[in-house]
């Protein structure tokens, strides 16, 4: 079982996998979404999210700067203004 994880900024799709939870910089604080989570959108503020591959797993993390996320019965979408790297 995993969480379909989509990362886009304005230019191009940067991530589309198959992970276990995401953490995300949500503006009224962080939030952890794994597979079946309720349905949300949230402005997202510039900080990491981050992307645990599989339980236990030390995170990636990827800086983003403001945008939006969207859990949905399909998964998490990252709609970020600016990916840092």
């Amino acid at each position: 079982m995993a969480l379909n994880f989509e990362l886009v900024t304005p230019e191009k799709l940067l991530r589309s996998e198959e992970v276990h939870m995401v953490v995300v910089p949500g503006t009224e604080g962080d939030f952890g979404v794994l597979e079946r989570h309720a349905p949300v959108m949230s402005t997202i503020r510039d900080g990491d999210i981050s992307i645990y591959k599989t339980a236990g797993a030390e995170p990636e993390t990827i800086k983003v700067e403001g945008g939006f996320a969207e859990v949905n019965d399909k998964g998490l979408t990252i709609l970020a203004e600016r990916v840092v790297e």
